[in-house]
């Protein structure tokens, strides 16, 4: 019975584990579809609208796939640790090996809900209030959903690197990001 109950644990703590690279899987699939789907006239030279969500995606892609990896190791790592306490016997000679103890880990759902939100908030407001604005305030929550110490500075550091990146798209690639209020639109 213990060993079932163990088996449960695991694949209960492996399907928490792989949510992560599901998400991420997610969302470079939807960004995939997105820039399928995106219409992009014929004269655009390279490297286009397309090129930087296809570095992205790809990219995505790759670290989802690490993870997945990263999970799939780590349990079968655990499942070898689990099979030798049972059987009396230390790895190594290592009793320290043997007192190994379940540790439940849980999710930190202010976190969650950080980052989860000010993707959500970033998405319903980008129109309104610009890429720089928005953006900054995007990397802002995410940091407080990391645990920033400073979130003033968060904020700046935020406003720094989303302001560059509009600099880089809007001005020096010719890609249009929503200014919104700070454009004078609305």
């Amino acid at each position: 019975m213990a060993e079932t109950l163990s088996a449960r644990q695991n694949r209960a703590h492996m399907i928490r584990d792989l949510s992560m690279p599901l998400l991420i899987i997610a969302l470079a699939t939807y960004l995939l579809v997105g820039m399928l789907t995106m219409t992009v006239p014929d004269s655009v030279a390279f490297p286009g609208p397309r090129f930087f969500p296809a570095i992205i995606t790809a990219v995505l892609y790759v670290l989802a796939l690490a993870d997945i990896l990263a999970v799939i190791r780590k349990h079968r790592t655990s499942d070898t640790l689990q099979t030798v306490e049972s059987s009396g016997t230390y790895r190594d000679g290592d009793p320290a090996a043997a007192a190994h103890e379940d540790v439940i880990t849980r999710v930190d759902i202010r976190s969650l809900a950080w980052a989860v939100g000010g993707f959500l908030f970033f998405a319903l407001t980008l129109e309104y209030l610009g890429w720089v604005i928005g953006a900054g305030l995007l990397f802002w929550c995410v940091a407080r959903g990391f645990g920033a110490k400073n979130p003033l500075m968060a904020l700046i550091v935020g406003l720094t690197v989303s302001s560059l990146a509009y600099i880089a798209f809007d001005m020096g690639l010719g890609l249009n990001l929503p200014s919104g209020i700070l454009g004078g639109g609305f």
